[in-house]
This record gives structure tokens, C-alpha cells and sequence, in this order.
């Protein structure tokens, strides 16, 4: 598949690394080397995917993550990091990220995971099948035109979030074990945390429930996992 990638990357060595195995899957690659650069860059040419790295000059990439989100902006972020705690990462991924690779990195990991965001998104999706609208109560998501609805309300999803949400919409009422959802989510992200999991739901529970406290909708099963509640939506 193709798609206009933005890399921001202050790094000389790393950006044009990057950008080499980028394109060699045919992707129009971009290179910026600021956190300024790469807002100016995503508003105006509004790319199908941002390589974005934490630590960049002007405007940090975890505050490019953040405003873009704000603006309500979905394309896909995958972050590239130096910071490898547990509460780094999640951060990130609350901040909306989709994705984040800890340096040093191997390029064919980078390029794997920019080929699995790039097909779960509305702009990796031109050639493969297109299945129909899911319902579950007041819940509607249309994978095919990358699109959750709620009672009727338009909802913003970044791509694993979206993922996360079409695996439980499936099989609404089964409860997934996040060992589950990690399998058929991040199955390239081997060392995923469980936790990771947990930080996107929490994101879906603020976007989609009209009590994100007290979930309606994306339902908790202590000691087991989550499910989506058959039958009944947020925002009744």
C-alpha cells in the first residue's frame, strides 16, 4: 500500500533511515526536524500516517500528539521514544498515540507497524474487503468508511482505538481477556503491556460514554476482562 507518511524526527541519521525503508514500500515520505515543523505539516497536507518522535525542538512530539487530537485530527501517530517507563509510554497512548516504538528500533519493526496502522485506518483499507455497519444498541461502527457513531453523536477514533472497539463490537456480550485483545489489537507489539490496554479503553469510556465513572456501554468483567454490553448504549 502507499500513503503520504510525515516523519518528524530531529535525529539526521535516524530521519533519513526512516524515510530510506519508508519509501521503499512505495510511501511519499516527508521529513520534518521540529515539533512546529510537523503541526504545519499535518494541518496543511494532512497525511495518512505521522512517524512522531517524543523529544523534538520547539514543540515536544507528546504536545504535537496532544494539540492535533485537539484539533480532531485521526490520523494515525506512531511515536518513536527514548523513554521507556511504563508511564511514558501510556501517556503517550492517552494522549491519543496509536502506537510507539522505544529507541533503538529496528527499521523492519518500524515499517511492520506502519503497514498495520496504515490498514486499520480509512486510508489502508482501499483494496481489501469492506465489510458492513455493526450495531449494538445505540452504538454504529462502519469499518469500511472508518466510522463510530453514538445515539446518532459522531465519534473520533484514533486507529487502535477503533481496532480495540471493532474487535468487542463483533462479539458484542463475550468478555475478552486483555491477554485477548492484545492478540488480535497489537499482535505485532509483542511486548505490549496489559495496561496499554486498560489506557485505551479509559479513552473510548471518555469519547463514548455519557458517564465515562459509571460505563454503560464498554463494560468492565473484574478478574476476566472487558465486553461490550449487547444491547445497550451510552448516551441512553
Amino acid at each position: 500500500m502507499s500513503a503520504r507518511i510525515l516523519v518528524a524526527e530531529d535525529d539526521e541519521k535516524q530521519s533519513r533511515l526512516v524515510r530510506i525503508y519508508l519509501e521503499r514500500e512505495g510511501n511519499a515520505v516527508h521529513v520534518v526536524a521540529d515539533g512546529r515543523s510537523a503541526l504545519e505539516m499535518a494541518r496543511a497536507n494532512r497525511p495518512d500516517l505521522i512517524v512522531l518522535d517524543v523529544m523534538l525542538p520547539y514543540v515536544d512530539g507528546l504536545d504535537v500528539c496532544r494539540i492535533l487530537r485537539a484539533e480532531g485530527s485521526d490520523v494515525p501517530i506512531l511515536l518513536l521514544t527514548a523513554r521507556s517507563t511504563e508511564e511514558d509510554l501510556l501517556l503517550g497512548l492517552d494522549l491519543g498515540a496509536d502506537d510507539y516504538l522505544t529507541k533503538p528500533y529496528s527499521p523492519r519493526e518500524l515499517t511492520a507497524r506502519v503497514r498495520a496502522l496504515l490498514r486499520r485506518s480509512h486510508t489502508g483499507g482501499a483494496g481489501a474487503a469492506r465489510p458492513g455497519p455493526l450495531r449494538v444498541g445505540a452504538l454504529e461502527l462502519d469499518p469500511a468508511r472508518f466510522e463510530v457513531h453514538v445515539a446518532g453523536r459522531p465519534v473520533m477514533l484514533t486507529a487502535k482505538e477503533f481496532a480495540l472497539l471493532e474487535v468487542l463490537a463483533r462479539e458484542p456480550g463475550r468478555v475478552f481477556t486483555r491477554a485477548q485483545l492484545i492478540d488480535h489489537v497489537f499482535s505485532l507489539d509483542r511486548g505490549v503491556l496489559e495496561r496499554t490496554v486498560d489506557a485505551h479503553v479509559m479513552n473510548l469510556r471518555r469519547k463514548l460514554e455519557t458517564d465515562p465513572g459509571r460505563p454503560r456501554l464498554l463494560e468492565t468483567v473484574y478478574g476476566r476482562g472487558y465486553r461490550l454490553a449487547d444491547g445497550t448504549g451510552a448516551g441512553a
